[in-house]
């Protein structure tokens, strides 16, 4: 069950970045890890650093990927952010947390990829 819990969202995680390239976003790492967790996507637009959390589904059944984000989840995204921050020799003055939701039908077919700006904030 947990490989393919991985797989999905290993799969969900490329095809986000697949899609935040199309729209002009240029991804700079995924998976980058810490101590306190993992950010999936971290990636540029323009002057921004969006550090991006992606969430797969397949179908509905269990809910919408958006309803994951919980408000435990939103406050370790925002650690892990700062965590990213201070690790970089010359933080960005601009940054923002976005949320890339895919669903998947059969066949891991692509039903639905909903990008989220500023979906996570102080």
């Amino acid at each position: 069950m947990a490989s393919s819990r991985k797989r999905t969202g290993n799969l969900g995680e490329t095809l986000a970045a697949d899609y935040l390239r199309q729209q002009g976003y240029t991804i700079i790492t995924r998976n980058w890890r810490c101590a306190t967790g993992e950010i999936d996507v971290i990636a540029r637009d323009g002057d921004t650093l969006i550090f991006v959390e992606v969430r797969t589904r397949h179908g509905g059944r269990l809910g919408s990927p958006e309803e994951s984000i919980t408000p435990r989840k939103q406050a370790k995204l925002i650690a892990l952010a700062y965590e990213y921050l201070a690790a970089m020799d010359a933080p960005p003055d601009d940054w923002r947390i976005d949320v890339v939701a895919v669903v998947l039908g059969r066949q891991n077919s692509i039903e639905r990829i909903t990008h989220i700006p500023f979906a996570v904030g102080e």
